[in-house]
Protein backbone atom coordinates (compact mmCIF):
# COMPACT_ATOMS: atom_id res chain seq x y z
CA UNK A 1 0.00 0.00 0.00
CA UNK A 2 1.26 3.44 -0.82
CA UNK A 3 2.21 5.93 1.83
CA UNK A 4 1.41 8.85 0.21
CA UNK A 5 -2.49 9.63 0.11
CA UNK A 6 -4.02 11.38 -3.16
CA UNK A 7 -7.53 13.51 -2.84
CA UNK A 8 -9.48 14.83 -6.09
CA UNK A 9 -12.46 17.10 -4.76
CA UNK A 10 -14.93 17.86 -7.18
CA UNK A 11 -17.74 21.07 -6.66
CA UNK A 12 -19.66 20.06 -10.16
CA UNK A 13 -20.37 23.35 -12.22
CA UNK A 14 -18.71 25.74 -10.01
CA UNK A 15 -17.41 27.91 -12.40
CA UNK A 16 -18.93 30.62 -13.77
CA UNK A 17 -18.57 34.26 -15.21
CA UNK A 18 -18.38 37.78 -13.14
CA UNK A 19 -22.10 38.73 -12.47
CA UNK A 20 -23.07 42.16 -12.13
CA UNK A 21 -24.94 40.89 -9.08
CA UNK A 22 -22.10 40.53 -7.12
CA UNK A 23 -20.14 43.21 -7.97
CA UNK A 24 -18.27 42.08 -11.15
CA UNK A 25 -16.93 38.74 -9.69
CA UNK A 26 -17.64 35.27 -9.93
CA UNK A 27 -19.88 32.93 -7.39
CA UNK A 28 -16.10 31.71 -6.55
CA UNK A 29 -14.91 34.79 -6.30
CA UNK A 30 -17.46 36.17 -3.89
CA UNK A 31 -17.94 33.34 -1.90
CA UNK A 32 -16.64 32.86 1.24
CA UNK A 33 -13.82 29.94 0.61
CA UNK A 34 -11.17 29.82 3.23
CA UNK A 35 -10.22 26.34 3.11
CA UNK A 36 -9.89 26.13 -0.69
CA UNK A 37 -8.08 29.68 -0.58
CA UNK A 38 -5.82 28.16 1.99
CA UNK A 39 -5.18 25.01 -0.87
CA UNK A 40 -4.51 27.46 -3.68
CA UNK A 41 -2.12 29.76 -1.43
CA UNK A 42 -0.12 26.87 -0.22
CA UNK A 43 0.41 24.80 -3.67
CA UNK A 44 -0.59 25.38 -7.19
CA UNK A 45 -3.71 27.31 -9.06
CA UNK A 46 -4.32 26.96 -12.64
CA UNK A 47 -6.46 25.99 -15.61
CA UNK A 48 -7.27 22.72 -17.37
CA UNK A 49 -9.00 22.03 -19.95
CA UNK A 50 -11.73 19.35 -19.04
CA UNK A 51 -13.83 19.21 -22.12
CA UNK A 52 -12.33 18.52 -25.36
CA UNK A 53 -12.58 20.48 -28.69
CA UNK A 54 -15.88 18.29 -30.17
CA UNK A 55 -17.23 17.63 -27.10
CA UNK A 56 -20.11 18.75 -25.08
CA UNK A 57 -19.85 20.48 -21.66
CA UNK A 58 -20.70 17.64 -19.25
CA UNK A 59 -19.67 15.77 -15.71
CA UNK A 60 -19.57 12.65 -18.29
CA UNK A 61 -16.84 14.63 -20.22
CA UNK A 62 -15.43 16.02 -17.33
CA UNK A 63 -15.25 13.64 -14.92
CA UNK A 64 -13.57 11.19 -17.48
CA UNK A 65 -11.21 14.03 -17.87
CA UNK A 66 -10.25 14.73 -14.60
CA UNK A 67 -9.86 10.84 -14.02
CA UNK A 68 -7.04 11.18 -16.59
CA UNK A 69 -9.19 9.58 -19.42
CA UNK A 70 -8.96 11.03 -22.88
CA UNK A 71 -12.87 11.47 -24.03
CA UNK A 72 -11.65 11.16 -27.45
CA UNK A 73 -10.47 7.51 -26.97
CA UNK A 74 -13.05 6.23 -24.12
CA UNK A 75 -15.87 8.20 -24.27
CA UNK A 76 -19.08 6.31 -26.24
CA UNK A 77 -22.05 7.95 -24.34
CA UNK A 78 -23.63 9.46 -21.14
CA UNK A 79 -25.75 6.27 -20.25
CA UNK A 80 -23.87 3.55 -20.35
CA UNK A 81 -21.68 4.89 -17.24
CA UNK A 82 -24.76 5.57 -15.38
CA UNK A 83 -25.57 1.96 -15.99
CA UNK A 84 -22.59 0.78 -14.59
CA UNK A 85 -23.41 2.60 -11.75
CA UNK A 86 -27.13 0.86 -11.59
CA UNK A 87 -25.59 -2.74 -11.91
CA UNK A 88 -27.10 -2.70 -14.90
CA UNK A 89 -25.31 -4.97 -17.64
CA UNK A 90 -25.21 -3.83 -21.46
CA UNK A 91 -25.14 -6.91 -23.92
CA UNK A 92 -22.92 -5.40 -27.15
CA UNK A 93 -26.16 -4.78 -29.11
CA UNK A 94 -27.66 -2.63 -26.13
CA UNK A 95 -28.19 0.63 -26.17
CA UNK A 96 -28.44 3.36 -22.84
CA UNK A 97 -30.84 6.39 -22.96
CA UNK A 98 -30.57 8.79 -20.01
CA UNK A 99 -34.14 8.79 -18.98
CA UNK A 100 -35.13 12.26 -17.26
CA UNK A 101 -38.07 12.85 -15.54
CA UNK A 102 -39.37 16.30 -16.58
CA UNK A 103 -42.36 18.83 -16.51
CA UNK A 104 -43.37 20.43 -19.96
CA UNK A 105 -44.88 23.72 -20.18
CA UNK A 106 -47.83 24.11 -22.89
CA UNK A 107 -48.68 27.66 -23.60
CA UNK A 108 -50.39 29.15 -26.53
CA UNK A 109 -50.06 25.69 -28.72
CA UNK A 110 -46.50 25.12 -28.26
CA UNK A 111 -44.38 23.31 -25.19
CA UNK A 112 -41.15 24.24 -23.40
CA UNK A 113 -38.91 22.76 -21.35
CA UNK A 114 -40.35 24.25 -18.06
CA UNK A 115 -38.47 21.60 -15.22
CA UNK A 116 -35.28 19.39 -16.16
CA UNK A 117 -35.94 17.62 -12.96
CA UNK A 118 -39.88 16.94 -12.42
CA UNK A 119 -39.56 19.75 -9.43
CA UNK A 120 -36.69 17.60 -7.94
CA UNK A 121 -39.10 14.56 -7.68
CA UNK A 122 -38.07 12.67 -4.75
CA UNK A 123 -36.21 9.02 -5.43
CA UNK A 124 -39.21 7.41 -3.78
CA UNK A 125 -42.33 9.14 -6.17
CA UNK A 126 -39.96 8.34 -9.39
CA UNK A 127 -39.73 4.40 -8.42
CA UNK A 128 -43.39 4.40 -8.41
CA UNK A 129 -43.34 5.86 -11.78
CA UNK A 130 -40.98 3.74 -13.30
CA UNK A 131 -42.34 0.90 -12.00
CA UNK A 132 -45.17 1.54 -14.08
CA UNK A 133 -43.48 2.57 -17.18
CA UNK A 134 -41.24 -0.98 -17.15
CA UNK A 135 -45.33 -3.04 -16.70
CA UNK A 136 -46.84 -0.59 -19.34
CA UNK A 137 -43.84 -0.05 -21.36
CA UNK A 138 -41.20 -2.44 -21.40
CA UNK A 139 -40.92 -5.72 -23.35
CA UNK A 140 -38.20 -8.07 -24.68
CA UNK A 141 -36.78 -4.50 -26.46
CA UNK A 142 -37.27 -1.80 -24.11
CA UNK A 143 -36.52 -2.01 -20.11
CA UNK A 144 -36.70 0.73 -17.72
CA UNK A 145 -34.40 1.56 -14.32
CA UNK A 146 -35.43 3.57 -11.41
CA UNK A 147 -32.26 6.07 -10.17
CA UNK A 148 -31.97 8.37 -8.20
CA UNK A 149 -34.71 11.27 -8.08
CA UNK A 150 -35.62 12.51 -11.72
CA UNK A 151 -32.52 10.33 -13.07
CA UNK A 152 -32.96 6.99 -14.92
CA UNK A 153 -32.26 4.32 -17.04
CA UNK A 154 -34.07 3.09 -20.20
CA UNK A 155 -32.03 -0.16 -22.26
CA UNK A 156 -32.95 -0.65 -25.66
CA UNK A 157 -31.85 -4.02 -27.71
CA UNK A 158 -30.55 -3.63 -31.34
CA UNK A 159 -31.86 -0.44 -32.08
CA UNK A 160 -30.19 2.03 -35.03
CA UNK A 161 -28.79 5.29 -33.17
CA UNK A 162 -26.50 5.91 -36.20
CA UNK A 163 -27.00 9.79 -36.27
CA UNK A 164 -29.13 10.01 -33.70
CA UNK A 165 -29.15 13.77 -31.73
CA UNK A 166 -29.83 14.29 -28.61
CA UNK A 167 -29.59 17.45 -25.73
CA UNK A 168 -29.56 17.15 -22.67
CA UNK A 169 -32.72 18.56 -20.78
CA UNK A 170 -30.56 21.11 -17.87
CA UNK A 171 -29.46 23.02 -21.26
CA UNK A 172 -32.97 24.18 -23.05
CA UNK A 173 -34.50 25.63 -19.74
CA UNK A 174 -37.12 27.78 -20.88
CA UNK A 175 -36.84 26.82 -24.75
CA UNK A 176 -39.24 25.17 -27.13
CA UNK A 177 -38.52 21.59 -27.01
CA UNK A 178 -39.49 21.09 -30.60
CA UNK A 179 -36.22 21.48 -32.35
CA UNK A 180 -34.10 19.51 -29.27
CA UNK A 181 -36.38 15.91 -30.03
CA UNK A 182 -34.20 13.26 -30.47
CA UNK A 183 -33.83 13.18 -34.09
CA UNK A 184 -31.63 11.78 -36.94
CA UNK A 185 -31.75 8.25 -36.59
CA UNK A 186 -33.63 5.45 -37.76
CA UNK A 187 -35.05 4.61 -34.84
CA UNK A 188 -36.17 7.64 -33.73
CA UNK A 189 -39.90 7.57 -34.52
CA UNK A 190 -39.56 4.65 -32.09
CA UNK A 191 -38.07 6.42 -29.49
CA UNK A 192 -40.31 9.49 -29.94
CA UNK A 193 -43.24 6.86 -29.66
CA UNK A 194 -41.98 5.64 -26.34
CA UNK A 195 -41.44 9.04 -24.79
CA UNK A 196 -45.29 9.85 -26.10
CA UNK A 197 -46.60 6.81 -24.42
CA UNK A 198 -44.88 7.85 -20.98
CA UNK A 199 -46.63 11.24 -21.59
CA UNK A 200 -50.01 9.60 -21.57
CA UNK A 201 -49.27 7.45 -18.07
CA UNK A 202 -48.03 10.61 -16.33
CA UNK A 203 -51.25 12.62 -16.88
CA UNK A 204 -52.98 10.16 -14.75
CA UNK A 205 -50.13 8.92 -12.29
CA UNK A 206 -51.09 8.59 -8.85
CA UNK A 207 -47.76 10.72 -7.79
CA UNK A 208 -48.66 13.51 -10.31
CA UNK A 209 -52.22 13.55 -8.52
CA UNK A 210 -50.60 14.14 -4.67
CA UNK A 211 -48.02 16.06 -5.93
CA UNK A 212 -50.14 18.74 -7.83
CA UNK A 213 -52.79 18.38 -4.67
CA UNK A 214 -49.70 19.13 -2.64
CA UNK A 215 -49.24 22.30 -4.86
CA UNK A 216 -45.74 20.77 -6.49
CA UNK A 217 -44.49 20.38 -9.58
CA UNK A 218 -45.54 17.25 -11.60
CA UNK A 219 -43.18 15.33 -13.59
CA UNK A 220 -45.48 15.15 -16.83
CA UNK A 221 -43.34 13.73 -19.17
CA UNK A 222 -39.64 11.90 -19.93
CA UNK A 223 -37.00 13.25 -21.91
CA UNK A 224 -34.27 10.59 -23.38
CA UNK A 225 -31.02 11.40 -24.14
CA UNK A 226 -26.60 10.68 -23.47
CA UNK A 227 -27.69 7.20 -25.44
CA UNK A 228 -24.15 5.18 -26.27
CA UNK A 229 -23.13 1.30 -26.30
CA UNK A 230 -20.74 -0.05 -23.53
CA UNK A 231 -17.46 1.17 -23.35
CA UNK A 232 -14.19 -0.48 -22.80
CA UNK A 233 -11.29 1.86 -20.73
CA UNK A 234 -8.11 0.53 -18.63
CA UNK A 235 -8.79 0.48 -14.66
CA UNK A 236 -6.33 3.46 -12.85
CA UNK A 237 -5.17 0.15 -11.18
CA UNK A 238 -3.82 -0.75 -14.80
CA UNK A 239 -2.92 2.50 -15.54
CA UNK A 240 -1.06 4.06 -12.83
CA UNK A 241 -0.82 1.02 -10.04
CA UNK A 242 -3.49 3.05 -7.45
CA UNK A 243 -6.23 1.32 -5.85
CA UNK A 244 -8.84 4.24 -5.07
CA UNK A 245 -12.87 4.80 -4.50
CA UNK A 246 -15.25 7.34 -5.94
CA UNK A 247 -17.77 9.04 -3.51
CA UNK A 248 -20.99 10.33 -5.42
CA UNK A 249 -24.43 10.52 -5.57
CA UNK A 250 -24.39 10.98 -9.32
CA UNK A 251 -24.52 7.42 -10.81
CA UNK A 252 -23.09 9.02 -13.80
CA UNK A 253 -19.75 9.81 -11.92
CA UNK A 254 -19.67 5.86 -10.26
CA UNK A 255 -20.72 4.55 -13.27
CA UNK A 256 -17.09 6.29 -14.72
CA UNK A 257 -15.60 4.84 -11.05
CA UNK A 258 -16.44 1.63 -11.79
CA UNK A 259 -15.36 1.35 -15.38
CA UNK A 260 -12.02 2.89 -13.58
CA UNK A 261 -11.79 -0.14 -11.23
CA UNK A 262 -12.45 2.35 -8.09
CA UNK A 263 -14.41 1.31 -5.46
CA UNK A 264 -17.62 3.04 -5.33
CA UNK A 265 -18.89 4.31 -1.97
CA UNK A 266 -22.44 4.86 -1.33
CA UNK A 267 -22.59 7.52 1.46
CA UNK A 268 -26.53 7.78 3.37
CA UNK A 269 -28.07 11.03 2.78
CA UNK A 270 -26.14 12.07 -0.10
CA UNK A 271 -28.64 13.72 -2.33
CA UNK A 272 -26.80 15.19 -5.45
CA UNK A 273 -28.49 18.83 -3.86
CA UNK A 274 -28.06 21.30 -1.13
CA UNK A 275 -29.26 19.32 1.43
CA UNK A 276 -26.63 16.52 0.75
CA UNK A 277 -25.03 14.80 3.62
CA UNK A 278 -21.51 16.34 3.26
CA UNK A 279 -19.85 15.33 6.25
CA UNK A 280 -20.86 11.99 5.70
CA UNK A 281 -18.84 12.28 2.35
CA UNK A 282 -15.74 13.31 4.32
CA UNK A 283 -16.00 10.44 6.73
CA UNK A 284 -16.51 7.55 4.64
CA UNK A 285 -13.73 9.05 2.31
CA UNK A 286 -11.23 9.42 4.57
CA UNK A 287 -11.94 6.07 6.64
CA UNK A 288 -11.17 4.91 2.61
CA UNK A 289 -8.22 5.94 2.27
CA UNK A 290 -7.20 3.72 5.71
CA UNK A 291 -6.28 1.08 2.89
CA UNK A 292 -6.07 2.48 -0.44
CA UNK A 293 -4.51 4.88 -2.29
CA UNK A 294 -6.81 7.57 -3.75
CA UNK A 295 -10.14 9.41 -3.05
CA UNK A 296 -12.10 10.86 -5.81
CA UNK A 297 -15.34 12.79 -3.77
CA UNK A 298 -17.71 14.79 -6.35
CA UNK A 299 -20.45 17.18 -4.77
CA UNK A 300 -23.61 18.04 -7.49
CA UNK A 301 -24.86 20.94 -5.37
CA UNK A 302 -23.37 24.03 -7.02
CA UNK A 303 -24.16 22.53 -10.59
CA UNK A 304 -27.84 22.10 -9.47
CA UNK A 305 -27.73 25.79 -8.11
CA UNK A 306 -26.79 27.38 -11.80
CA UNK A 307 -29.58 25.13 -13.24
CA UNK A 308 -31.85 26.51 -11.61
CA UNK A 309 -30.40 30.30 -12.00
CA UNK A 310 -29.87 30.63 -8.40
CA UNK A 311 -27.41 32.74 -7.71
CA UNK A 312 -28.37 32.90 -3.91
CA UNK A 313 -27.85 28.93 -4.40
CA UNK A 314 -25.16 28.47 -6.00
CA UNK A 315 -23.33 30.90 -2.93
CA UNK A 316 -24.42 28.29 -0.32
CA UNK A 317 -23.22 25.69 -2.50
CA UNK A 318 -19.35 27.05 -2.81
CA UNK A 319 -19.92 27.75 0.69
CA UNK A 320 -21.19 24.69 2.06
CA UNK A 321 -18.25 22.27 -0.23
CA UNK A 322 -15.25 24.77 1.27
CA UNK A 323 -16.65 24.78 5.07
CA UNK A 324 -17.82 20.20 4.91
CA UNK A 325 -16.13 19.19 2.16
CA UNK A 326 -12.67 20.87 1.68
CA UNK A 327 -12.42 21.74 5.52
CA UNK A 328 -13.21 18.41 6.54
CA UNK A 329 -11.03 16.94 4.24
CA UNK A 330 -7.48 19.11 5.51
CA UNK A 331 -9.06 18.02 8.94
CA UNK A 332 -8.89 14.26 8.02
CA UNK A 333 -5.55 14.64 5.96
CA UNK A 334 -3.73 15.25 9.11
CA UNK A 335 -3.78 11.82 10.44
CA UNK A 336 -1.59 11.05 7.51
CA UNK A 337 2.02 11.94 6.79
CA UNK A 338 2.02 12.49 3.15
CA UNK A 339 -0.69 13.31 0.80
CA UNK A 340 -1.54 15.72 -2.47
CA UNK A 341 -4.72 17.17 -3.09
CA UNK A 342 -6.42 18.54 -5.85
CA UNK A 343 -9.49 20.72 -6.48
CA UNK A 344 -11.36 21.72 -9.43
CA UNK A 345 -15.11 21.69 -11.08
CA UNK A 346 -15.27 19.56 -14.04
CA UNK A 347 -17.04 22.32 -16.32
CA UNK A 348 -18.53 25.63 -16.15
CA UNK A 349 -22.12 26.05 -15.27
CA UNK A 350 -23.12 29.62 -16.06
CA UNK A 351 -26.06 30.68 -13.83
CA UNK A 352 -27.12 33.48 -16.21
CA UNK A 353 -27.74 30.65 -19.17
CA UNK A 354 -28.83 27.76 -16.21
CA UNK A 355 -26.17 25.45 -18.57
CA UNK A 356 -23.10 23.97 -18.95
CA UNK A 357 -20.19 25.88 -21.38
CA UNK A 358 -16.65 24.45 -22.03
CA UNK A 359 -14.10 27.10 -20.66
CA UNK A 360 -11.24 25.58 -19.13
CA UNK A 361 -11.62 25.31 -15.55
CA UNK A 362 -9.38 26.43 -12.40
CA UNK A 363 -7.60 24.43 -10.50
CA UNK A 364 -5.72 24.20 -7.13
CA UNK A 365 -3.29 21.68 -5.85
CA UNK A 366 -1.25 21.37 -2.63
CA UNK A 367 1.07 18.17 -1.59
CA UNK A 368 3.25 17.94 1.11
CA UNK A 369 5.87 16.54 -0.80
CA UNK A 370 7.62 19.65 -1.68
CA UNK A 371 8.67 21.94 1.14
CA UNK A 372 9.20 25.36 1.04
CA UNK A 373 7.24 26.23 -2.20
CA UNK A 374 8.30 29.32 -3.86
CA UNK A 375 4.76 30.14 -4.70
CA UNK A 376 5.66 30.62 -8.55
CA UNK A 377 2.04 29.61 -9.29
CA UNK A 378 0.55 29.80 -6.15
CA UNK A 379 -2.55 32.06 -5.47
CA UNK A 380 -3.49 34.78 -2.50
CA UNK A 381 -7.69 32.83 -3.33
CA UNK A 382 -8.62 30.28 -5.28
CA UNK A 383 -11.08 31.89 -8.73
CA UNK A 384 -11.50 31.48 -12.40
CA UNK A 385 -9.35 34.69 -12.47
CA UNK A 386 -6.28 34.04 -10.58
CA UNK A 387 -6.19 30.29 -12.47
CA UNK A 388 -6.13 32.09 -15.35
CA UNK A 389 -3.35 35.26 -14.23
CA UNK A 390 -1.31 32.42 -12.94
CA UNK A 391 -0.17 31.56 -16.38
CA UNK A 392 -0.19 27.17 -15.67
CA UNK A 393 -2.44 25.33 -18.43
CA UNK A 394 -2.89 22.17 -18.86
CA UNK A 395 -4.48 20.96 -22.34
CA UNK A 396 -5.94 17.38 -21.41
CA UNK A 397 -7.07 16.03 -18.14
CA UNK A 398 -4.70 13.23 -18.52
CA UNK A 399 -1.59 15.90 -18.41
CA UNK A 400 -3.30 17.01 -15.36
CA UNK A 401 -3.92 13.77 -13.86
CA UNK A 402 -0.08 12.89 -14.05
CA UNK A 403 0.94 16.03 -12.88
CA UNK A 404 -1.26 15.35 -9.94
CA UNK A 405 0.37 11.88 -9.46
CA UNK A 406 3.70 13.33 -9.36
CA UNK A 407 2.78 15.92 -6.47
CA UNK A 408 2.83 18.99 -9.61
CA UNK A 409 7.04 18.32 -9.29
CA UNK A 410 8.68 21.20 -10.72
CA UNK A 411 5.73 23.36 -10.20
CA UNK A 412 5.36 23.99 -6.52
Amino acid sequence: MSRHKYVILCPDGMADLPLSELGGKTPLEYAKTPNMDSVAARGVTGLIKTIPDGCLPGSDIGSMSILGYDPLNYYTGRSPLEAASMGVELGKDDVAFRLNLVNILEKDGKRYMNDYSGGHITTEEAKSIIETFQKELGSKKFHFYPGVSYRHLLVAEGIDINGLQTVAPHDIPDLQIDEYLPHGAASSPEILEIMRKAEKILENHDVNKKRVAAGKLPANSIWLWGQGYKPSMPTIKEAYGLSGSVISAVDLVKGIGKYAGLKVINVPGATGYLDTNYKGKVQYGMESLNNGDFVYIHVEAADEASHEGSIDKKLKAIEDFDNFITGGVLEGLKKFVEYTIMILPDHYNQVKLKKHTPEPVPFCSFSTRIKNADGKYGAVHYSETLAQNSGLFFDSGSSLFKAFLDSFKGFI
